[in-house]
């Protein structure tokens, strides 16, 4: 995840004195951090003992940092718990920034699973990216485990891959899951036979929803995960017992 902020650790001499505060509001959060950022939306206690996560602005971004009590130490960039290795800061920033899954049409998508799967995740993937093959078996894996979880697979091919669009074109033509896989083990794919627009609609709105890269999962409550991820987390995001 990209985050457009500074990785910086900034000590008591970079914010005004608060050591005599316990706790952490957005009154005091904006005092603290002042000019860094554009707004202090929210604050909340984190996992992190001692540490709170400040919801903030900047540039246009809605961003997770987080910083003590006291507003002494201010912490932007990626926190992780060690004893199952989940990214903190991923996942506070997905919960900041959901998307309205209303507006991705689904006409065009692949499903992988059941099309009566009570629970609808969508998978914006690139048919040259290694991790979007990788994460597609892990999705195979999930549907196999339960049958009530389904992906609705959206072709958004990258420019730094330049075969990519044509592939998918023909992909969302064929509607075919094994023209996908095909492109996934590098086997050749046969050029559309369709005119089909819908490729480049899926380019304008991953703009438009600040989606930059390839695999990115965005979950039932619009969610918005980007990167490769193990079935047994997919499963625990989706919120399943199997």
């Amino acid at each position: 995840m990209r985050i457009c902020l500074m990785l910086f650790l900034l000590c008591l001499y970079a914010f005004p004195a608060v050591a005599e505060s316990r706790s952490l509001d957005v009154e005091t959060a904006s005092r603290v951090l002042g000019s860094l950022v554009d707004r202090v939306h929210g604050v909340r206690e984190s996992e992190v003992p001692g540490l709170y996560v400040v919801e903030i602005e900047k540039d246009g971004q809605k961003v997770p940092v987080f910083l003590d009590a006291a507003g002494q130490y201010l912490i932007s960039g990626n926190v992780i718990r060690l004893s199952d290795m989940t990214n903190l800061t991923q996942q506070y920033h997905a919960e900041l920034n959901r998307i309205d899954i209303s507006r991705i049409p689904l006409e065009d998508a692949l499903l992988l699973g059941s099309p009566s799967a009570t629970t609808k995740a969508i998978v914006f993937t690139d048919p040259q990216c290694p991790f979007c093959s990788k994460l597609h078996a892990e999705l195979q894996k999930v549907v196999a485990r339960d049958p009530e979880i389904g992906f609705y697979i959206k072709m958004f091919p990258l420019k730094m891959h330049p075969e990519a669009y044509d592939i998918s074109r023909s992909i969302v033509c064929t509607q075919s899951m094994e023209l996908l896989e095909k492109a996934f083990a590098g086997q050749p794919v046969p050029e559309a036979d369709c005119d089909t627009k819908a490729v480049d609609a899926t380019l304008d709105l991953v703009g438009q929803l600040g989606i930059r890269s390839t695999p990115t999962l965005v979950l039932p409550d619009g969610r918005v995960v980007p990167g490769f991820k193990k079935a047994e987390e997919l499963l625990l995001m989706l919120g399943s017992r199997k």
